[in-house]
């Protein structure tokens, strides 16, 4: 068995049926430095997580020192010329591996880069230069089902279902349908990702076929919490 296949057997043995905890906030935020990156990364492994999938070279970086768990590494650039942001070119993908990732998630949609590479180009290179398995962020079935039978994506992810302009408007829920449709159809892992926002829908999302899920601002959301939270409160402060 070659390395990079070796590579994905250990993360799906350590990952199936389990949750991987998005690990991530903003730069800006206090709570966005590689400390406390850090720090949440280490407790969702405290308690449980399989996994955890962390955002930029510099938080992967210090995050792998504390937690033996798989680490779903990404690199968010924006660029006003695209709409992909997440790990959108081989050399974002190779510093993602650099840090100490032990699989690279990126943005799997057809749609254009600013510098023109093509997705199935940095899948292929990823292989050959890296040797690291490849997580799929894809927003419909079609993707799904591109990236891991054309590109070899060795893990696919629903990340991106209801944020881009081929997966339709923002639905509140979960794409289960898509999970349950990726899992009846593919041979890789597929993972739930997505607006799991509850306990009930971890257990409808295994209950689709997914293979791990993923859970981030329900969980680490700290901003999000806090302004729903506050929202709630409507005008009564300023009444009092």
């Amino acid at each position: 068995m070659d390395n990079l296949q070796t590579r994905v057997e250990e993360i799906k043995r350590r990952v199936s049926g389990g949750l991987i905890v998005s690990c991530q906030a903003h730069s800006s935020l206090p709570i966005g430095r590689p400390g406390f990156i850090a720090a949440m990364a280490e407790t969702a492994q405290m308690f449980g997580a399989v996994g955890v999938r962390i955002e930029s070279p510099e938080n992967i970086a210090a995050v792998r020192p504390l937690v033996s768990v798989p680490i779903f590494g990404l690199y968010k650039i924006s660029d006003s010329a695209t709409e992909v942001y997440i790990t959108p070119t081989f050399l974002s993908a190779k510093q993602v591996a650099e840090a100490g990732s032990d699989a690279v998630a990126i943005d799997a949609t057809m749609r254009s880069r600013a510098n023109g590479e093509r997705i199935q180009d940095i899948c292929r290179m990823i292989k050959e230069e890296i040797g690291l398995p490849i997580l799929a962020d894809v927003s419909n079935f079609d993707e799904g089902v591109r990236a891991a039978e054309e590109f070899g994506c060795e893990f696919i992810s629903t990340t991106l279902s209801g944020y881009t302009r081929d997966s339709g408007p923002t639905p509140t829920d979960p794409d289960f349908a898509t999970v349950e449709k990726l899992s009846k159809r593919l041979t890789v892992p597929v993972f739930a990702e997505g607006r799991l926002a509850s306990p009930s829908h971890i257990r409808r999302a295994f209950e689709s076929g997914a293979f791990a899920c993923v859970v981030g601002s329900a969980i680490t959301g700290l901003d999000h919490l806090v302004k729903e939270f506050v929202a709630a409160c409507g005008n009564r402060k300023a009444q009092s």
